[in-house]
């Protein structure tokens, strides 16, 4: 079925932005079908870009015909054959001067067939040519068409990954159209920057690269014009952002840190260097009458949270309140806990409120709030409820900040007000040619240093044949009071991968140790995750068999043993995160790698990676050269993909470029990008409707 669609669908730019069913011909069913690839509105099908391309350019008699190829055949049609038995196929038999074809069709009715094969008439099919019954045939063939159209089917055909519901034809007609009536566009490149680079227009790119032009599609000159685009686009948004937020003035905070030094004398440890310098950072952000907005990045086990409540405790001296925002309720509850014995005989009154808070005392917490009688609340996601109030916010913390989006970001900065600073932090490292494009609206500190007192975990590996020797090293273990973790990759057990589940090894371990085990999925609901968690942490339950959910966040001082099978299908930073989970406390942690036989190269590596380091900001460095940006830990995690066409490794120059070019521009008017930062869907994040 072909999609009719005016030629005059995009009167302007602004049309680009209306939904797919704008087009005419893209009724709810097809919109639907379109969805399902993340096209809503049209200009994501400028992003949509072909993978590959068919070419039907070859033109063949019928004495020349190819067993698997697609060909192009120009053919008479001499006689139908319509059987009348159910579920058999209907024949069109054609010929040329050199001897005859069938054309087969399932599920077409007769009269759709007779309408586009008529008796006697000369036509051009495209399809791949099969041999069946020692005779040739194409079943359901790409395209039929009368010969005066021969320049729309003879010809190199991009080729697009569709959906059920899509077929290239009804695809290939919509992008068309579109791509063939784009409106026109001010360029928004200077001059010598398209020619720094061999760049053509922003419409040319388009067309070159749907008619898939160049079969590099990730380095030719017109999907690097528009990698371009996209960098600059984010790095426009981020700076924009960064421009607003550090306009904002709020009341300097002034404090002695009286509070954080009598916090330091209680402490049983002392602080790493990079931990002191990471405070005088955030305390000089806070004595200024610039509102703070800074990530603090932190590799696993580097003392993040210790850095964020002594520095809380200079916000309170002041008389400020402080909120702390967690993930999940059980690490809500776990920085509560060690909140409460660090602030051990001081005066700060500390509350915990989460999902699971009973009514009564979580009214009288919002009560205490209001009036200002809580000076530090720790919690989840309910803590920027709009019923929530505080009487004087000045210090909103969020961990773990990789879950949220740019956008989700961006709101959260706002929470609090503008006399409130914001400190982000996370564990997941961002590789350093990656720092920019991520927190280009944010100040960056990061914590590199271990403390002193903190093992490092080392680090084996072991073939899969030998899993049964595991046994012996976890009855060791559990005999020391340590407990385990033993990771999987899948949930069920996969036919087509091979790789372990968690439920097919919490059977294997059941066996040997029926009353240690517990297993722990993304299938259960949050509230079974907690307990779950909440038992091991308890040690009610010696052996957690887990997926990956357990990466990031909770402390379990006890695991000092983490197994991680088909340890080669994980990335390097993801290992690396896990591997974090154990060895927390004063025992020495141990990782066990589990590996299928015949290892390629490039898993062999990241073993030996992981092995000889444990610096994450290295490993997420050399995770990326290998894997590529798309798996970089917390990428996908995230809730927004930052790039649809730009790629950090192969456009790295166009990075570099990017950066320094807004260096030189952005205190300049940056009106000519609006229309750019909208066709990159980022314009919603900066222009606010409150704007």
């Amino acid at each position: 079925m072909y999609y009719i669609l005016s030629m005059s669908i995009l009167k302007n730019k602004d049309d680009l932005f209306k939904k797919i069913s704008f087009l005419k011909g893209v009724g709810p069913k097809l919109s639907k079908y379109l969805k399902n690839k993340k096209i809503e509105k049209i200009n994501d099908l400028l992003w949509h870009f072909p993978y590959s391309s068919t070419d039907r350019t070859n033109m063949t008699t019928l004495d020349k015909l190819e067993v698997g190829k697609i060909q192009t055949i120009k053919v008479k049609v001499i006689k139908y054959n319509f059987p009348r038995l159910r579920n058999l196929p209907n024949k069109v038999i054609c010929e040329d001067e050199y001897g005859k074809i069938d054309i087969i069709f399932f599920n077409s009715r007769e009269g759709y067939i007779k309408a586009i094969l008529p008796i006697n008439n000369w036509v051009l099919i495209s399809g791949k040519i099969n041999f069946y019954k020692n005779k040739y045939q194409i079943t359901n063939p790409s395209y039929i068409t009368s010969i005066d159209k021969i320049d729309y089917v003879k010809k190199i055909i991009p080729k697009y990954s569709l959906t059920d519901g899509l077929n290239e034809k009804s695809y290939r007609k919509i992008i068309e159209k579109v791509i063939n009536n784009l409106p026109n566009v001010e360029e928004w490149h200077d001059e010598d920057v398209l020619k720094k680079f061999g760049f053509s227009s922003w419409h040319e790119s388009l067309l070159k690269i749907h008619n898939f032009d160049n079969d590099d599609q990730v380095n030719n000159k017109y999907i690097r014009r528009l990698a371009l685009d996209e960098i600059l686009s984010n790095l426009i948004v981020l700076s924009k952002h960064r421009k607003k937020f550090k306009e904002s003035i709020k009341k300097n905070k002034l404090f002695n840190s009286l509070l954080s030094k009598k916090i330091l004398k209680n402490l049983s440890f002392r602080l790493t260097q990079n931990q002191e310098n990471v405070i005088n950072e955030i305390n000089k952000d806070l004595r200024s009458d610039k509102k703070m907005f800074r990530i603090l990045q932190g590799d696993v086990g580097s003392g993040k949270t210790i850095v964020a409540f002594l520095t809380s405790a200079n916000v309170l001296e002041f008389g400020c309140q402080s909120a702390l925002m967690a993930p999940t309720s059980i690490l809500a509850k776990q920085h509560y806990i060690l909140a409460k014995k660090i602030f051990d005989g001081t005066k700060i009154r500390i509350e915990l409120l989460t999902g699971k808070t009973e009514n009564k005392l979580k009214k009288e917490i919002l009560k205490d709030l209001k009036n200002g009688q809580i000076d530090l609340l720790i919690g989840t996601h309910a803590l920027f409820q709009k019923k929530i109030e505080f009487k004087n916010l000045g210090f909103i913390i969020i961990d773990e900040q990789h879950k949220f989006g740019v956008k989700q970001r961006m709101s959260l900065a706002e929470k609090g007000g503008k006399n409130c600073d914001v400190l982000l932090m996370s564990a997941t490292p961002i590789p350093r040619t990656m720092m920019l494009t991520f927190y280009g609206d944010m100040d960056v500190s990061r914590i590199t240093e271990k403390p002193k007192n903190r093992l490092p975990i080392l680090t084996y590996s072991k073939p899969e044949k030998k899993i049964n020797e595991l046994i012996k090293i976890i009855e060791k273990s559990l005999s020391q009071n340590n407990q385990v973790f033993w990771v999987c990759p899948l949930i069920n057990e996969s036919q087509i991968l091979d790789y372990s589940s968690v439920k097919k090894r919490f059977d294997w371990l059941k066996k040997r140790f029926p009353d240690e085990v517990s297993i722990l999925h993304g299938e259960l609901k949050q509230d079974e995750k907690d307990l779950i968690l909440e038992k091991f942490l308890k040690k009610k339950t010696k052996i957690l068999v887990s997926t990956t959910v357990i990466e990031v966040g909770i402390d379990f001082p006890d695991a000092n043993l983490i197994i991680i099978e088909n340890a080669n299908k994980f990335g390097l930073a993801q290992l690396h995160q896990l591997r974090g989970r154990v060895g927390r406390g004063q025992i020495q942690g141990k990782c066990i790698l589990v590996f299928k036989d015949n290892l390629s190269k490039n898993s062999i590596q990241r073993i030996k990676i992981l092995k000889k380091s444990s610096d994450g900001f290295f490993i997420a460095e050399e995770d990326m050269k290998m894997r590529g940006f798309g798996d970089i830990i917390g990428y996908q995690q995230s809730g927004e993909k930052f790039f649809k066409i730009a790629d950090p490794i192969n456009h790295e120059d166009l990075f570099i470029f990017a950066e320094n070019y807004l260096k030189k521009i952005e205190n300049e008017n940056l009106d000519k990008f609006d229309f750019l930062v909208k066709l990159h869907d980022r314009a919603e994040i900066i222009y606010s409707k409150n704007d």
